[in-house]
């Protein structure tokens, strides 16, 4: 059975950076023919390696992502709270899955599959535009803190391995 969203869940639609600037009908569609996953705590969303082609919006809850090490370790690299969303890459690049993301507590979340997505882009060319703009600017922001974490971590292992030692 496929859940749909109540109409309070459809106005806090437009709370969420990926709706930016969509419009009451836009969103009203949009939440009428979305499917929404309930998911218990230790529940896998999907894992690192997987194929698939459909991202997820956090209605409620927390999720964590984990990243797979070469040598099969498993790390976690963010949390996701309500609003944020994630798996756009499989999307927009059409490769496996990059990371591992499972429920830390009970957890709601909105499928949109590409041809979710596709259907918009027929039926709304500038509210898909608009959706494709909000997931480009959370990329950025995202390759932003990241370049931000791996210019600090390589300026402090620089200093530790050209530091003079004191004997």
């Amino acid at each position: 059975m496929q859940l749909k969203l109540a109409n309070e869940e459809i106005e806090r639609l437009r709370e969420i950076g990926l709706f930016g600037g969509l419009g009451d009908d836009v969103l009203a569609d949009l939440g009428n023919s979305l499917e929404v996953v309930d998911l218990d705590p230790g529940a896998v969303v999907f894992r690192e390696g997987d194929g698939g082609r459909d991202m997820f919006v956090l209605l409620d809850g927390e999720m964590e992502v984990l990243k797979q090490s070469k040598r099969k370790h498993e790390t976690r690299v963010a949390m996701l709270g309500p609003g944020d969303w994630f798996g756009e890459m499989s999307i927009l690049d059409v490769m496996p899955r990059s990371a591992t993301v499972r429920a830390v507590a009970p957890s709601r979340l909105l499928h949109i599959t590409a041809h979710d997505l596709d259907a918009l882009y027929r039926r709304d060319l500038r509210s898909y535009s608009l959706v494709v703009l909000n997931i480009a600017r959370e990329m950025s922001r995202r390759l932003r803190v990241c370049d931000g974490l791996l210019a600090e971590l390589v300026a402090n292992v620089v200093d530790e391995y050209t530091r003079p030692r004191r004997i």
